[in-house]
């Protein structure tokens, strides 16, 4: 299985980053950065560049070469499939995500399946992400999440989200989202 070669969608994440970060860092100097589908560590180095501490900045993928190829560019790097191999008590400011967003295609063939396809409308792996994700997040934590047009049936559901850019390619739009918890409000007496 090769790693993910960065594309228009991981340039776009990038931009959006390069945008957003230095004011986050600001606000928050100990940052906690973490990539899900880290694919060949792009936005572990953008991260890196601008400014966020290395032992804060980590990663997954559950492509092992990506693992292999981020741990050898000293990122901190776990093979898991979303936050299966993360401890609970582990907490994170910024989670960012180029999720596989694409629907099941079958003439796709099968090794490039698992960095593109979100399953049969796109968004299970998405709307599994964003079940588990909310688990991770500090309390004033956000998400950067990356969507397509061609993406049906993402469940925001429990997520305040603001659009940050969508760019228009010739076959498709692409998003990047910042999500942030909507706060569960008890229920009162009359």
């Amino acid at each position: 299985m090769s790693i993910y070669s960065p594309a228009e969608d991981s340039y776009l994440m990038s931009k959006i980053l390069e945008n957003n970060l230095p004011e986050l860092i600001k606000q928050n100097p100990d940052l906690k950065f973490l990539e899900i589908g880290t694919g060949n560590g792009i936005h572990l180095q953008t991260a890196l560049d601008l400014r966020i501490k290395k032992e804060n900045i980590f990663s997954s993928d559950i492509n092992q070469e990506a693992v292999s190829h981020c741990k050898s560019l000293g990122f901190n790097c776990i093979h898991s499939d979303l936050f299966e191999n993360f401890k609970k008590e582990m907490k994170f400011s910024l989670i960012i995500f180029n999720p596989p967003y694409l629907p099941e295609d079958s003439k796709e063939p099968r090794d490039s399946r698992i960095a593109t396809t979100g399953g049969k409308k796109g968004s299970e792996t998405i709307n599994k992400f964003l079940e588990q994700a909310k688990n991770y997040l500090d309390k004033n934590g956000k998400i950067f999440l990356l969507t397509s047009s061609f993406t049906k049936g993402i469940n925001f559901k429990g997520y305040k989200k603001r659009l940050l850019e969508k760019k228009k390619l010739f076959f498709e739009e692409i998003c990047v989202w910042e999500l942030k918890p909507t706060p569960i409000t008890p229920p009162t007496c009359p």
